[in-house]
């Protein structure tokens, strides 16, 4: 005898089930199933009477699909023309997914299973020929079909994913509408932008009738998402996404902003204005906030002249169930451009790059009979200084400027002086652009700009300090300061916070002595000097500040030294 064949279960469970499947011209709900068994033959249109998978009506089916690995379920009701609707959503990857039909003809036939050594009686019945195909989708969009039971007619749902293996979710109700579990989308579900400024984006969306609808409970509220990449199709697909970055980039991306769908209903109340998760690095920042019921919200701390997408999910708290807008999005404003300062020849400014605007540019432009330029940076505070020059759009020298900085350009174009931070605290810096490169301001430094105390040399009321010199005649200026022993802590932490003060910001009564000093051979540029009239038991601050020939003084780092109680 032709056909598939299944053995009847031996269980007694399972035989009451089988019962319930011959009273399939009843159809009565919930429905009867079938499979074809791997490997079998089948009567032609002929359907066996087997358990297989039910899609239960009402109530949401989690399905966990394998690449390349179909699966079918079935269904059917006892009413005619009675309206039903199904609704599958995709998470992360785009399905192929397909509902057909096909009529139930005559009562269940058994027959004997003839090729097997024990005869076994199996249960089938027989369908027409026709397969009709009610619906056919392939993508990764949620898509509803509604449509009207006919009688003695059995439903199959046909689920593939081609790309890897991914989750689906199948929701079926005997509704035109897929009321109550879903969340309800408007009849315009586009999300629109109201204002854009240069780290904000406003967003507003029509109401979802699930969330107007509902009472007091608040069961369904407004989630958001906004993020650098794409728009989402579903949550689950933001989901996995964001934490599949999290896997790449474990440093850059703190953990997933909604940490599974509990932290929704059990963390998260409808009317809270609350951040879930936002990367300290705004390059590649995720952040997520639900909104509650409210359908307009303001994004802040974006990123200037940098394109986001913005996803809104209208969710169900009670059962984690979504539904998804249709994303939109927006482009921040560009940071205003940074005022270009004319630099005067050969004078002194003092920059601060710091605030909302570290950035700033200056331009310079070589007098007519000149052909060369000289660019001499000192930094004023421990933060480095990232220099770059350009003309016409064309890089000419960069230079990062910790300390003393000196660039040479030959050619009068004119110079674009860019500065900007080396990190996020700032900086300040001393700048000069002078075309009298052979008489400079800054005058020449020793390698080491650091004062040494001799321990050996130290009283109760004296101290001997030495520093390296230069080659040039140069004057050297020593200041000193008492410091009392509840500020010793903070003084020795900020004494060299600012080091482009000169002496005119000391007092006078601070001054101990000015000298001149000059060495042609390095290895021996070190002078010293004694300073006395000190207190037993005391601590002083001293500066050393070179003085070049053009009067521009230079600071040493400070040094803080201790004179002997006794002696």
């Amino acid at each position: 005898m032709n056909g598939v064949k299944v053995s009847w279960l031996c269980c007694a469970g399972m035989a009451l089930y089988l019962s319930c499947c011959l009273l399939l011209s009843l159809l009565c709900s919930p429905v009867c199933q079938c499979h074809w068994p791997p490997g079998g033959l089948h009567p032609k249109n002929e359907v066996l009477l087997y358990p297989s998978p039910v899609l239960p009506e009402g109530r949401i089916t989690s399905v966990q699909l394998k690449r390349n690995s179909p699966k079918r379920w079935y269904f059917a009701v006892q009413e005619a023309r009675s309206p039903y609707s199904i609704t599958v959503t995709p998470c992360d990857v785009p399905i192929e997914w397909r509902l057909s039909a096909k009529t139930l003809l005559a009562k269940p036939v058994s027959t004997i299973h003839l090729e097997s050594k024990k005869s076994k009686t199996e249960q089938y019945w027989r369908t027409s020929e026709a397969v009709v195909d009610l619906f056919i989708y392939s993508g990764n969009s949620a898509e509803t079909f509604t449509g009207h039971f006919s009688s003695k007619t059995l439903y199959t749902i046909m689920l593939l994913s081609t790309e890897r293996d991914t989750q689906v979710t199948m929701y079926l109700t005997t509704r035109d509408r897929p009321r109550g579990l879903i969340p309800e989308l408007p009849l315009d579900p586009r999300v629109d932008t109201v204002g854009v400024g240069m780290t904000s984006v406003t967003i507003s969306w029509e109401p979802s009738p699930s969330v107007l609808q509902q009472r007091q409970q608040q069961d369904f509220h407004y989630c958001l998402l906004v993020n650098r990449w794409h728009n989402y199709k579903s949550l689950c697909a933001a989901e996995t996404a964001m934490k599949k970055k999290e896997v790449e980039k474990p440093s850059s991306m703190g953990s997933w902003w909604w940490h599974g769908s509990s932290e929704i209903s059990t963390n998260l109340h409808p009317g809270q204005h609350t951040a879930l998760k936002s990367s300290d690095d705004k390059s590649s920042a995720i952040t997520g906030v639900c909104t509650g019921t409210e359908n307009i919200y303001t994004f802040s701390d974006l990123l200037p002249e940098t394109q986001y997408y913005f996803d809104v999910f209208v969710v169900n708290r009670l059962n984690q169930t979504s539904s998804t807008y249709t994303g939109t999005i927006a482009h921040t404003l560009p940071e205003p451009q940074p005022e270009v300062v004319q630099l005067i020849d050969g004078e002194i400014i003092r920059v601060d790059l710091k605030g909302r605007r570290p950035q700033q540019q200056y331009s310079f432009r070589p007098k007519s009979w000149q052909r060369s330029a000289l660019f001499t940076f000192q930094t004023c505070t421990r933060g480095q200084v990232r220099v770059k020059i350009t003309s016409k759009g064309r890089t000419l020298a960069s230079q990062v400027v910790d300390g003393l900085g000196r660039i040479l350009l030959e050619g009068k174009p004119k110079y674009v002086l860019q500065l900007e931070p080396a990190s996020k605290s700032g900086a300040s810096l001393k700048i000069q652009a002078s075309t009298a490169y052979h008489k400079p301001a800054f005058p020449l430094l020793p390698e080491i700009l650091n004062v040494k105390s001799f321990s050996k040399l130290r009283t109760c009321n004296s101290v001997t300090l030495a520093w390296l010199g230069t080659q040039e005649r140069s004057k050297y200026c020593v200041y000193r300061k008492r410091i009392a022993e509840t500020q010793l802590q903070q003084v020795k932490k900020k004494k060299d916070d600012d080091r482009c003060s000169g002496p005119e910001s000391r007092r006078k009564a601070e001054k101990v002595l000015c000298k001149y000093f000059q060495e042609l051979n390095p290895l021996r540029a070190v002078t010293t000097t004694t300073v006395a009239g000190l207190e037993p038991g005391t601590s002083y601050l001293f500066d050393v500040y070179l003085i070049g020939q053009w009067g521009f003084p230079i600071k040493y780092r400070s040094k803080v030294v201790r004179t002997r109680k006794a002696c």
